[in-house]
């Protein structure tokens, strides 16, 4: 038996770091937005009793490091893999690698859904979410039915949100990747952001979504390492967005446009611009839509 499914791209449209836990983690109140860019995998049930991936892209691990791969055990165990069943897992890849953009939690939170799919449903949503849990906190909005939500706690707490998908999105790929770790490991919690916090994330759920409202507290620890994702930014706005933002840790940045054409309008002129940056990618995206 085998299915094929998608594994969407996500953007943080807000992201206010509240507080550092005893454990390491950093909570979090983040506005999440799933995208239309996608990875896609092939998942077919084998009797090896193994789990192999396979993938287009060199930048994707084949070992336990890769989140499919670590999905798919996880699965097994929970289930008692009675049947003894192995998998394989074929991966292609859209969504850049150590992006910002939770492109290997939604590969494994897809992996879930799929096996959970094929075994017959023996998951609810929120069981599979609590078993996702291990693995990270993005795969409980990769594993719910929302395609925005507010998520609180490390990620994992999530109320539905409106979708944003009222604007053509705009996302820039400087080439390099960036440990989320590293990110949160330097990222200094004051009082003032404290305060901030939940006045401007409690307006974009109650109030609706504005450009306005774009903040990620995030932003300037990778932008001390990496300042080209400030250019970046610049470079959106200079090019007619009407807001421009990196996503999660970093480092792709994502540019909001009123309309198709100016978005189109866009990427021919950054093209030109990023004619001798080889490593840079421009993807073209719509928000997903419906509950």
């Amino acid at each position: 038996m085998k299915i094929e499914l998608p594994a969407p791209a996500k953007i943080n449209l807000t992201l206010h770091v509240t507080g550092r836990r005893k454990d390491g983690y950093h909570n979090l109140v983040t506005r999440m937005q799933k995208l239309d860019c996608c990875d896609w995998l092939e998942l077919e049930l084998t009797d090896t009793g193994q789990v192999e991936i396979f993938c287009d892209s060199d930048e994707v691990g084949d070992d336990q490091s890769n989140y499919a791969v670590r999905a798919a055990h996880l699965f097994f165990q929970s289930c008692g893999n009675s049947r003894r069943h192995g998998l394989k897992i074929r991966l292609v890849k859209q969504i850049p690698v150590a992006a910002g953009l939770g492109g290997g939690s939604s590969d494994g939170a897809s992996v879930l859904k799929g096996l959970n799919e094929l075994y017959g449903f023996p998951f609810s949503e929120a069981e599979l979410i609590d078993c996702g849990r291990s693995l990270g906190a993005d795969f409980a909005f990769f594993l719910s039915g929302h395609v925005a939500a507010v998520a609180r706690g490390i990620g994992d707490i999530l109320e539905k949100a409106d979708s944003v998908d009222q604007y053509h999105y705009l996302l820039i790929n400087p080439g390099v990747q960036v440990n989320t770790r590293w990110v949160y490991g330097n990222y200094s919690l004051t009082k003032k952001t404290e305060k901030f916090i939940f006045r401007g994330s409690l307006k974009t759920v109650e109030q609706g979504f504005t450009p306005a409202a774009l903040h990620n507290d995030l932003e300037p620890v990778t932008i001390a390492r990496y300042p080209v994702i400030e250019r970046i930014k610049n470079m959106l706005m200079e090019d007619g967005a009407a807001g421009a933002l990196m996503s999660g840790s970093g480092p792709t940045v994502f540019g909001l446009f009123d309309d198709e054409r100016s978005a189109e309008a866009a990427v021919i002129s950054l093209t030109r611009k990023f004619a001798d940056k080889a490593e840079y990618r421009i993807i073209t995206a719509k928000a997903l839509g419906g509950a």
